[in-house]
């Protein structure tokens, strides 16, 4: 076994990086990201890529701030899956934070599907508490092309920031 550290930068998300972010997700997915680009242009958004020394997203999430007056809600996070389990969540999450704090606001909320443990363990490792549930539900892309409803139970998550 060898470990290799690799310098991680974060950034705002543009639209020339969609292009090498097919493993987020489908062309429906990315094309709704490219509209969350047009919110972060007008403030309402951030969309934060983190990228390793070639510039290439490894990561992505946005974080809306009209969600709910006053709080950073973080929503469609993402790390390669090659590179899953190797700290880039983190430094997404806590990138996110602090985009979060420089507006002033002291809450981050987030929604983990109650059927993706992992994830809900490293929200709760980075200080998030389980609130409430609420189901979830959204249009996805089936490999063939074809569109399928999504519905999910979803744990709301809060963590107060310093």
């Amino acid at each position: 076994m060898v470990d290799v550290m690799v310098k991680l930068s974060v950034r705002d998300l543009v639209r020339a990086d969609l292009a090498s972010c097919g493993w987020a997700g489908s062309e429906r997915h990315l094309a709704n990201v490219a509209a969350q680009l047009d919110r972060a242009r007008i403030g309402e958004v951030d969309y934060l890529a983190v990228c390793a020394a070639a510039d290439i997203p490894v990561a992505k999430g946005g974080i809306d701030y009209q969600v709910k007056e006053g709080v950073g809600t973080l929503w469609q996070l993402a790390v390669h899956p090659a590179l899953q389990s190797c700290g880039i969540g983190t430094f997404l999450v806590e990138a996110a934070e602090l985009r979060i704090s420089g507006r002033g606001l002291l809450q981050a909320e987030l929604g983990v599907e109650e059927d993706n443990p992992r994830a809900r363990a490293l929200y709760e490792r980075l200080g998030y508490v389980a609130y409430d549930r609420q189901p979830d539900a959204w249009e996805e892309q089936a490999p063939d092309g074809s569109l399928r409803r999504r519905e999910t139970m979803c744990t709301l998550m809060r963590k107060e920031l310093a």
